[in-house]
């Protein structure tokens, strides 16, 4: 970061919020890094700290920071790049209260990404107080419309069948890994649970403590699997090629971020509460 110019006939908190902005542009603050503290800008450029807020408040408003409550202020992931879920996953298992939704097709790739935070909660590294985990896959017991068959687009039970034994054992060990947190007392409140919804959704979303939103469609490609002994051709989701993208709530929830993750988490309980249900085996 740059110093004031004394000579710079231009408020100083604009000088502030350019010196940040160049700051962020070349990375010498990364993506999803916490800027130093109000106190320590107000002493690093001398000035006053509503100086160094209406600063903040210019980068908030170019969608370059996001201000998160009892935390401090970070540089955004930008929304247009695709990002990793498991460094946010991981982070936001530091928090004190954690919840985790996911709708998609199989939670596979949560199954991985949780394995790690859940195993350092039973080592004793993290210790939240409370963990929800809510899971909303597709319902294998009624016809879909994709995947389908190749040869005529139709409904396969055999792929259904298959594809509910892929849902039951990354979903069921996530349950099973969460409740037992529970169990053995390691987390006072820990909850997970699974619902069907009656529809393959097209695409991916993890909802992670209210207020981070990743979201990626699922490209349908073909893929010849083995079904009642014979390679069929299916018109499969590719959960593998998915790329994820970031969206994170600030302290403004008029802006597009929070506002993606605002309704993220409604259309996410309105399926919950609504169509889904318990599953069956």
């Amino acid at each position: 970061m740059d110093a004031l110019d004394p000579d710079d006939p231009r408020p100083p908190y604009q000088q502030v919020a350019n010196s940040l902005r160049a700051s962020i542009l070349t990375r010498k603050f990364a993506a999803g890094e916490k800027l130093p503290s109000g106190p320590e800008l107000s002493k690093y450029f001398g000035v006053a700290r509503m100086t160094v807020q209406q600063a903040i408040r210019i980068l908030r408003d170019e969608g370059l920071v996001v201000s998160r409550q009892g935390s401090g202020v970070y540089v955004r992931e930008r929304t247009e790049r695709p990002v990793g879920l498991r460094p946010h996953l991981e982070r936001a298992f530091e928090e004190p209260h954690v919840s985790v939704d996911f709708a998609g097709f199989s939670g596979e790739t949560l199954h991985g990404a949780i394995s790690e935070p859940l195993d350092k909660i039973r080592a004793g590294r993290l210790r939240p107080e409370s963990l929800a985990v809510r899971l909303l896959v597709p319902n294998p017991d009624v016809p879909w419309s994709l995947p389908a068959t190749v040869n005529g687009l139709e409904d396969s039970p055999a792929f259904r069948k298959r594809a509910r034994g892929i849902m039951q054992r990354h979903t069921e060990a996530i349950v099973e890994a969460v409740n037992e947190l529970g169990e053995l007392g390691l987390v006072a409140e820990a909850r997970a649970e699974i619902r069907t919804c009656p529809t393959v959704p097209l695409f991916k979303l993890y909802l992670i403590n209210d207020a981070e939103a990743f979201f990626g469609y699922y490209p349908v490609q073909e893929h010849t699997v083995t079904l009642d002994g014979a390679p069929t051709p299916i018109w499969d989701l590719m959960g593998k090629d998915t790329i994820l993208f970031h969206h994170s709530a600030d302290a403004d929830d008029d802006t597009l971020a929070s506002q993606y993750v605002n309704q993220s988490r409604m259309w996410f309980n309105s399926i919950w509460t609504t169509v889904a249900g318990e599953p069956t085996r």
